[in-house]
């Protein structure tokens, strides 16, 4: 071997080492822009992704609710569960299990989903559903929800007086109608 064979195997072996240690580099580096970039990734854009996909839901104050994930809004998700259709306040949700892997980043959300839950209620109480409206703290209303406000929502029970929950305490609406 001549001394340009010997130079040129030498350059060589420097290039795949350099290759090699740029490779471990940006490795690093990808997966530390990974790990920052998920930090941005919410539970509503891995809601999103779920659209249509069965999914459990651990609400305060009702407990497991597994159904389709039908609809999603500002706030608030659609679960329809065997003849129930559930509006649970996203702020409600303490755990998510049979989530999409991905996420959809809300710039790409259809405007519907702008809609808060009290567009949701509005609708439940134009058509005189039968609801039971459920608190993070456990406490539940039945009846007829009547009007909605801008932060709270009557209902209207068989008998008795009208009841206003506020949005605060709410965790979900349970309608069968």
């Amino acid at each position: 071997m001549t001394w340009d064979d010997e130079l040129a195997t030498l350059f060589a072996d420097l290039e795949r080492q350099a290759e090699a240690l740029y490779g471990e580099e940006r490795a690093a580096e990808l997966a530390d822009r990974s790990r920052a970039e998920y930090a941005t990734v919410s539970l509503a854009s891995r809601l999103m992704a779920s659209m249509g996909e069965e999914v459990t839901l651990d609400v305060l104050g009702v407990g497991s609710i597994v159904g389709r994930l039908d609809r999603m809004g500002d706030g608030w998700c659609l679960i329809r569960s065997l003849g129930t259709d559930w509006v649970v306040v996203a702020e409600a949700v303490a755990a998510l299990r049979g989530a999409s892997e991905r996420a959809v980043p809300e710039a790409a959300w259809s405007p519907l989903t702008r809609l808060g839950v009290g567009s949701t209620l509005r609708g439940l109480a134009a058509a005189s559903a039968r609801c039971v409206v459920h608190r993070r703290d456990g406490a539940r209303h039945e009846g007829v929800l009547d009007r909605v406000g801008a932060d709270f929502v009557e209902v209207r029970p068989e008998v008795g007086r009208v009841q206003l929950v506020s949005y605060a305490s709410l965790a979900a609406v349970a309608s069968r109608d």
